[in-house]
């Protein structure tokens, strides 16, 4: 296991960092809430939102980054390059931000393939192009042998927000109906076995997409968007159980209503995964009022990216503030919680 030194204390069961990479599990939330979240605090940050949204001269502003280390570099539906340019214009979108430009750093290892590189270039190229921004500003690093695993990819994005919207966390009400645009657990599950070499009777691809044109509609069509979150690294359980504890309510959803490939989840079962830990990136929760929702399923099972949406749950006033309950398909709640780590590593 690799470690990290650390010039002052971490306040964790540990001095130094572990394999708590990702941002769904226990200890990498304690990392960011004990030492870098205070450090860094302001109001901006302290919204623990997937961009951070603020006005310059009139204009709304959303400005997020995000770092690739996905292992293979390749996969079934998408690599490093398309991941490192959707997943950032999805950050931005869940902001209600309309993405405009992108900057890319790269972390090379000596070594690496020529054509490997221009294929992620070429995706890259790809990727943004389909999502109407621009890759504007960058930088390269070139790493020793043994150092870099391949190539590290950073992205950061800028997109203008409209002045009438206000996408954030703080917005979740009891009442608000959680919507889900598409399938679980694909993504994570695609990476795992093209990683292993494992084979199934049908091949499961990523689901990597731009998912902003598809909040683009729900905001044209007049939702009265209160929250979105898309479901990345620890899947639907770390946004919700994030959610839940940065807005202080009671989320509560329902099994049974889950969407799930039947061969993602006949990997899950074989594998003793369970989906709802799992990332995906081309799927998102959004909260809207419950007087909004059959109108907003409407507007997302219009669009390819939500031909499969349904409503998950809802947020309710009970004295479980904070939480995050499961109801089975038997009709009994449990309290959802963080896993240590991640069941899959280097999958974002």
């Amino acid at each position: 296991m690799s470690e990290l030194e650390l010039n002052c204390p971490l306040p964790l069961q540990y001095d130094r960092i572990v394999m708590a990479h990702g941002g769904g599990g226990r200890l990498m939330q304690q990392l960011l809430d004990t030492l870098i979240q205070p450090v860094f605090s302001n109001p901006l940050l302290d919204q623990k939102h997937d961009s951070a949204v603020f006005a310059i001269n009139g204009s709304k502003i959303a400005f997020t980054t995000d770092s690739y280390v996905v292992k293979p570099l390749f996969f079934p539906g998408g690599d490093i390059g398309k991941l490192a340019v959707c997943g950032t214009v999805n950050d931005l979108a869940m902001s209600g931000a309309r993405p405009l430009y992108l900057s890319c750093a790269l972390i090379i290892e000596e070594g690496f393939p020529i054509e490997d590189l221009q294929r992620i270039m070429e995706s890259m190229r790809r990727a943004a192009e389909q999502a109407g921004v621009l890759i504007v500003t960058g930088d390269t690093k070139v790493v020793e042998k043994g150092k870099g695993d391949g190539v590290f990819i950073n992205t950061a994005g800028i997109g203008l927000v409209d002045n009438t919207i206000d996408i954030i966390p703080s917005r979740i009400q009891a009442g608000d109906s959680i919507l889900l645009n598409s399938d679980l657990a694909r993504h994570g599950i695609a990476v795992m076995l093209e990683r292993e070499g494992l084979n199934f009777e049908h091949q499961i691809e990523s689901d990597c997409a731009d998912l902003s044109g598809l909040v683009r509609e729900l905001l044209a069509a007049g939702i009265d968007i209160h929250c979105l979150r898309d479901l990345t690294r620890g899947g639907l359980a770390a946004a919700l159980i994030e959610l839940a504890a940065t807005a202080r309510q009671h989320i509560e959803i329902s099994e049974a209503a889950l969407p799930i490939n039947s061969n993602v989840k006949s990997a899950c079962e074989i594998l003793g995964f369970d989906p709802v830990y799992i990332a995906n990136e081309g799927a998102f929760i959004a909260f809207v009022p419950e007087a909004q929702t059959e109108q907003a399923l409407s507007v997302l099972r219009r669009h390819p990216l939500g031909r499969q949406a349904c409503r998950i749950g809802e947020v309710k006033s009970t004295h479980l503030r904070g939480m995050v309950t499961l109801e089975n398909v038997m009709g009994v709640s449990r309290i959802m919680d963080l896993f240590n780590g991640e069941q899959l590593p280097r999958i974002c």
